[in-house]
Formats: structure tokens, sequence, C-alpha cells
């Protein structure tokens, strides 16, 4: 393999994975600006080791060693501030999640499916509340109805698409 093309494949698992590295450094850190640090970090060190990338050998595992390290490092930098977890806690907590977030892909194309099927205005709530992030309170603003509509709406939507990918969980297992 040529060293272009070495570089072209390790982009493209670079950018495969940035969705799961955020989720992952957040889950330990709670907070979305530490996230997004952290992540850029663990790219810009991941970048300085890409020759030490092996294509024959999964992407992953490797990332989220070092968003491991990364995260540990965040912690420890972080110590007189007030952080979520600890470093003992982080370390123990990251092989689970790592774990996890492999199952996570298995997930990913059912809840595609399933967010199509639902309705463009349960869509659209599930859009504003969990891809952008927003409050009940903005959503609620934004469509017109109360908090409480709003909290009502999201859960039947929630309960939707939980029933959905359930039944293509089930149906791709059998």
């Amino acid at each position: 393999m040529t060293a272009a093309n070495q570089t072209e494949q390790f982009v493209q698992q670079l950018t495969e994975h940035q969705a799961r590295l955020y989720g992952y450094v957040y889950s330990l850190l709670g907070n979305h600006a530490q996230a997004s640090d952290v992540v850029q970090e663990t790219n810009l060190v991941l970048w300085r080791k890409i020759g030490e990338y092996d294509p024959e050998k999964p992407f992953g595992p490797w990332a989220f060693a070092i968003a491991r390290l990364q995260v540990l490092s965040s912690i420890r930098d972080r110590g007189r501030e007030r952080v979520l977890i600890d470093s003992e806690l982080a370390e123990q907590l990251c092989g689970v999640l790592e774990k996890e977030m492999n199952r996570l892909d298995d997930y990913r194309t059912p809840l595609r499916m399933c967010l199509a099927r639902l309705d463009e205005e349960n869509r659209a709530l599930i859009h504003h509340r969990y891809f952008h992030d927003r409050s009940i309170a903005d959503i609620a603003a934004a469509v017109g109805r109360s908090g409480g509509a709003v909290k009502v709406a999201l859960s039947r939507a929630r309960q939707k698409l939980f029933r959905c990918v359930s039944e293509q969980l089930m149906m791709n297992e059998s």
C-alpha cells in the first residue's frame, strides 16, 4: 500500500469515527466544550501517530485508546477544577464504554430508518432536542407549544423509536 493510500485510508477512518469518539469522550467528561477540546487533541495525537497506524487492524480500538489517554490527561490537568469524575473512575469506565461504542454501530442503521418513518413533526422535535441540543423551553417557543406538550410529544416519539428499533434489531437477529 502506498503512503498516499495509507493516509487516505487513515483520514477516512478518522472521519468515520468522529461521532463515536466524541460520544465516548463526552460520556466521560459530561461537558460539551471539554469533550470537543479533548476530541481535537485526540485527532492531533492520532495524526502525529499516523506512522503507527496499521490499516490491517481495526482503527476504532486504537483511536479509543488514544482518546482514553487524552481524557485521563484532561482530568489530571483540570484536577483543581470541578470535574464530573476522577481519573480512577474514568479508567474503569473507559473499557466499558469502548465496548458499548462498538455496539452503537448495530443501532445506527435501524435508528436512521426509524427516524425516517416518524412523521415530520416528531422528527423535527427529535432533531431539535438531540441533534441540536436545544432545551424543552427553546423547542416549545420555536414550535408554539407549551413545555409540557413538548415533553409529552418527545416522550411519545422516543417510545415509537424504541419500539421500531427493537423490532428492526429482532428482525436482523433472525
